[in-house]
């Protein structure tokens, strides 16, 4: 069993004031319509939701800016953000949750991502995404390299956060994981398909099943199918961690010294998994930037996102919240 005693949680969650985590990657306004369905369009047979109330929250690599922010920490965000109307509400939103706007560039040639999801009776009806795709000029990867540079010394940890919006490519990975490397700061990942084997030589790796199913091929249906899968990552990959999150069946932890352990989910009531990766890498980050082991910080995150999916929309964790979901679900995380 992975348990965290209260004594041992209450130190760790201490270490998270003024930790100073860097954020780089894809930067995204999310935009909410909330309403209720009472009739079928007499135009197609699709619901009409009458909208209620609208609401707009950071998004993306910003949303994970935004929990670390919420866990105590110290977040600088980097990434490219459109001259355009969302860019602009995405500075607002940022200056509210008094994130740093100096890592955030602007690209007058890509549009601003910006999701928006309807949502009516708790249940979200569609989602709609406007997004530039194309890879950022090199002189954008440039100046983003050297925010980094700047930073560096008085990091404690870098999460790469790839949505596949084109501010994450090979030529900058390697650049900011060979700076961390130097300067020995932790760097975790939350990939996607287009760069997913070239984040090598990071402190943790952390694909969802679907994304290691993708790149691997086959099902990871069974445990068994799951090591199999974490082994060939960390080797093909020569990581520290690998941490595959499972949904509703936890998630995996491999270590490179041989060491697996499987988490079984505390999620009481799942309402939207939105967001819930966002959640699990700024709190694992968070903890191995505190002292954490991979072991503890992965529990951690595992109640982290416990919380988060008991909410319709994204929202972000608080200590309070994930210090009465760890204790809540003691002993509920099974190892083998």
């Amino acid at each position: 069993m992975v348990t965290l005693a209260p004594q041992r949680l209450d130190t760790l969650l201490g270490t998270f004031a003024g930790k100073r985590i860097a954020v780089l990657g894809d930067l995204m306004v999310d935009r909410y319509y909330w309403g209720s369905v009472r009739r079928v369009s007499p135009e197609a047979p699709v619901p009409v939701v009458e909208v209620e109330s609208e609401s707009v929250r950071l998004g993306g690599a910003a949303n994970v800016a935004h929990n670390i922010r919420s866990l105590g920490g110290e977040p600088v965000l980097v990434g490219v953000i459109g001259d355009d109307h969302p860019g602009e509400l995405f500075l607002d939103l940022a200056r509210e949750q008094q994130l740093p706007s100096h890592g955030i560039l602007k690209d007058a040639t890509r549009q601003t991502t910006i999701k928006t999801r309807v949502i009516a009776q708790s249940q979200h009806v569609v989602r709609i995404d406007n997004e530039s795709k194309s890879p950022c000029a090199s002189g954008l990867r440039e100046q983003m390299l050297a925010v980094l540079q700047k930073e560096i010394s008085s990091l404690h940890g870098i999460v790469i956060e790839d949505y596949n919006k084109g501010v994450i490519t090979k030529e900058l990975l390697d650049a900011v994981i060979a700076l961390a490397r130097k300067h020995r700061v932790i760097v975790t990942v939350d990939p996607k398909f287009d760069n997913f084997l070239e984040f090598r030589g990071v402190t943790v790796f952390k694909p969802n099943r679907r994304e290691a199913e993708e790149v691997l091929g086959g099902r990871l249906r069974t445990t068994a199918d799951v090591e199999r899968a974490g082994k060939q990552l960390l080797e093909l990959l020569q990581a520290e961690n690998v941490l595959v999150t499972r949904g509703e069946d936890g998630m995996s932890l491999f270590e490179a010294g041989g060491a697996i352990t499987h988490l079984e989910s505390v999620a009481d009531n799942v309402q939207d998994v939105s967001g819930a990766g966002d959640t699990v890498i700024s709190t694992l980050t968070m903890a191995l930037a505190g002292g954490a082991s991979p072991r503890e910080a992965c529990v951690l995150a595992n109640s982290a996102s416990a919380v988060v999916v008991g909410s319709v929309g994204i929202v972000p964790i608080r200590p309070v919240d994930l210090r009465s979901s760890v204790l809540r679900h003691a002993g509920k995380d099974a190892t083998n």
